[in-house]
């Protein structure tokens, strides 16, 4: 079964079988405004948590999305490259940015909960 978690730097992540499906928070996407651009990460790519993965670019600016855990790229969200605007419709669903084989499930411990996070954005 699926268990989806935060961060404070507005990023969910699901995880299933050692793999997390990672993208931006509604909250992060009304920040941001209406995306024209999403640089997408490189399959087979290898993050260290915190290293940026994916660029994003709104009308109002460039944001840097970064890895919530260790691990290899194996997907990236292809659509988002002729429609960018995904990611605002469907931030947690069809918008979702990346996906990486996890390389230490218990850095999935320090991350937050639905309850927490919206806690952290109050």
């Amino acid at each position: 079964m699926a268990k989806t978690y935060f961060t404070e730097d507005h990023e969910w992540l699901r995880v299933e079988g050692g793999v997390a499906t990672v993208g931006i928070t509604d909250y992060a996407q009304e920040q941001l405004g209406d995306l024209v651009f999403v640089d997408l990460p490189e399959l087979g790519k290898k993050l260290a948590k915190g290293d940026t993965a994916v660029v994003v670019e709104s009308v109002k600016a460039a944001s840097d999305v970064y890895a919530p855990v260790d691990g290899e790229v194996t997907e990236a969200n292809t659509a988002l490259s002729s429609d960018p605007s995904l990611v605002n419709s469907a931030a947690t669903s069809d918008g979702w940015l990346w996906k990486m084989k996890l390389a230490d499930e218990s850095q999935l411990e320090g991350l937050l909960d639905e309850a927490a996070y919206k806690a952290h954005i109050g």
